[in-house]
């Protein structure tokens, strides 16, 4: 393997970890879900791309680059599907609040917990 193809697949590599990091940024910094929801998949896919287009790069075999297209494929649609979910549960609660109904409902005390005396 020559030292362009590493350096090339270290670039990459690097890149794609740069991306999770700013990923994960936007997961901790934006205010609401969607938000949130969009940083974290375009930004992960993005850099789970770059990183296994890093190692198919050192492993060299084109059997290797298959299966690691394939798993990149899967975490694309498992990162939509996921975040579709997400984003229609959050929908969902935001009209029911706008309707006037309260998220939080009062729950019953359990056996388990005393109630309290006034």
């Amino acid at each position: 393997m020559s030292e362009l193809s590493q350096l090339a697949a270290l670039a990459l590599i690097l890149a794609g970890t740069f991306f999770f990091s700013v990923g994960t940024l936007g997961l901790i910094r934006f205010p609401d879900l969607r938000s949130r929801l969009h940083a974290l998949t375009k930004a992960d896919n993005l850099g789970l791309g770059l990183v296994l287009t890093g190692v198919a790069l050192l492993l060299g075999s084109w059997t290797s680059a298959a299966v690691l297209v394939l798993t990149w494929v899967l975490a694309l649609a498992a990162a939509s599907i996921s975040a579709h979910v997400l984003g229609g549960i959050d929908a969902a609660e935001q009209s029911q609040q706008r309707r006037g109904g309260s998220e939080t409902q009062a729950t019953p005390p359990t056996p388990d917990t005393p109630e309290r005396q006034s």
